[in-house]
């Protein structure tokens, strides 16, 4: 004999919590084991990631500017390179208005690891009250080039 509807339920959630905390565990960490697993697979086998590092866009008013960031991001290792582009032209809506400058663009190239920090220093030096900030990250790259980024980026 079995018993009643509601004894059943609660074997049933009973036997199914263990199932239910695993299936929960393991899809908060898969990120994280995806991301360690691809890391060990390119220490292995040497080759790159996608998504390792990124170039990070910004636009700046003056080379002047432009240069003292670009030296300032090279300093603290936030970047291993930073071309520095005159001349780009940019139309924007700007306070319901569009607008249009002649700004210096900056291609940063640097570990996608580092996005949060350089974002954060570049905001607090750039005179733009909403500095224009983006990245991509890298897919592929030349395998020499890819090495270089990693020493120069070495702490």
């Amino acid at each position: 004999m079995s018993g009643p509807p509601q004894t059943k339920a609660k074997d049933i959630k009973t036997l199914l919590r263990p199932c239910q905390d695993i299936l929960t565990a393991s899809l908060l960490t898969y990120p994280v084991l995806r991301t360690l697993s691809l890391q060990l697979l390119s220490v292995v086998t040497g080759s790159y990631v996608s998504g390792t590092y990124s170039i990070v866009f910004v636009n700046c008013p003056n080379e002047q500017i432009a240069r003292d960031i670009a030296r300032a991001i090279l300093d603290k290792k936030l970047a291993a390179s930073v071309n520095i582009l005159p001349r780009a032209s940019s139309l924007y809506y700007w306070n319901g208005e569009i607008e249009e400058a002649t700004e210096v663009l900056l291609l940063i190239k640097t570990k996608t690891s580092k996005i949060h920090v350089l974002s954060s220093y570049i905001r607090s030096v750039h005179p733009f009250e909403i500095p224009e900030l983006f990245s991509l990250p890298m897919d592929q790259g030349d395998a020499h080039y890819l090495r270089w980024l990693e020493e120069a980026l070495e702490e």
